[in-house]
């Protein structure tokens, strides 16, 4: 097993970082979190570009086979930039209809998706009961826990988060029943472990992100005429949020590379945290100007404990990594 990336990998992130800082990102969130999605959707039409979206779905329809390393890396500059909207429930989606192998509705949804023309946002079973962003995905998917796939037809009124960006929503439980079945479950499942991969990589990125701000206003903040990064108490809780970000990052990796429900588990916890400790370690080295709105670094402040219960909150995957090890032989 191979736990560093490739060339090719590496030069795919890469691509995402670049495309990602030239494209005033901080800006498309505000705008998202007011109601206006055009900035946002100009930047998932840029990443859909590189071919981003293609990585979860089969070549049939237009992707490039799942590739869940790629996938894992590329939401890793996801989240280090903020990216808003549905991004890895819409990759989840194409997860499941490729899974699922009814070749009507692949035809009818994957290649939407894969191009970045349309985007999706779903519930699934043992997920949360909201859907993210409904007022700004084409389709709104719901797998019931009796394995009942429906495109739902509306949600219910927006819930306030404590992300602005992240909106959500109660599907109306209706609509059009596309598939039921043992079939159904089991691609869900599939999405499910998706979903809590690709969130453990924003995770990772959005702690990254945190640190980096974090460091370079310990350079530039003196008080009694030094640097505070000059502190040993500064220093300390600096390393020790690197440290924990470099602990999730091979689990990450390990998960991508095996989908293990248990690896997956364990690398969303400990990526999820190291991202909330890096919030927490912004928040204290910054002080009160860390929250403020006008401070860019406000958005990945309030996106880390989101982020840290979405698709499985901390004790959910301490359960799921237990109960995995209890079944190893």
């Amino acid at each position: 097993m191979r736990f560093l990336p490739t060339e090719e990998q590496s030069d795919f992130a890469r691509t995402l970082h670049g495309l990602l800082a030239a494209s005033d990102v901080p800006a498309a969130v505000r705008a998202w979190g007011a109601g206006d999605h055009t900035p946002g959707r100009a930047v998932w039409a840029r990443l859909a570009d590189t071919g981003l979206f293609a990585l979860a779905a089969d070549e049939a329809h237009g992707g490039l086979g799942l590739m869940p390393p790629e996938l894992a890396g590329g939401f890793v500059e996801l989240g280090r930039a903020g990216v808003p909207g549905p991004v890895v429930e819409t990759a989840a989606a194409a997860v499941l209809l490729t899974r699922l192998g009814d070749e009507a509705l692949a035809k009818r949804f994957l290649p939407g998706l894969v191009a970045g023309e349309t985007s999706a946002t779903l519930t699934l079973p043992g997920g949360g009961p909201y859907a993210l962003d409904a007022d700004a995905a084409t389709h709104l998917f719901t797998v019931s826990p009796a394995g009942e796939l429906r495109l739902a037809s509306a949600a219910g009124p927006l819930r306030t988060s404590l992300d602005p960006a992240r909106r959500l929503a109660l599907p109306d439980g209706g609509g059009e029943l596309l598939a039921t079945g043992p079939a159904v479950t089991a691609a869900a499942r599939d999405a499910a472990h998706w979903a809590r991969l690709l969130t453990a990589a924003q995770c990772l990125g959005t702690g990254e992100a945190l640190l980096a701000r974090t460091v370079e206003y310990a350079k530039q903040r003196t008080q009694f005429g030094t640097a505070i990064g000059g502190f040993q108490a500064v220093k300390h809780r600096l390393a020790d949020t690197l440290l924990g970000l470099e602990f999730a990052r091979p689990l990450l990796w390990a998960a991508a590379l095996s989908l293990a429900p248990g690896e997956v588990a364990a690398a969303k916890l400990t990526a999820g945290e190291a991202a909330y400790a890096a919030a927490m370690t912004a928040l204290q080295l910054h002080g009160a100007v860390g929250y403020t709105e006008e401070l860019d670094l406000s958005l990945w402040l309030r996106k880390a404990r989101p982020l840290r219960d979405a698709w499985g909150s901390p004790s959910q995957c301490r359960a799921a990594v237990l109960q995995e090890r209890l079944r190893a032989p």
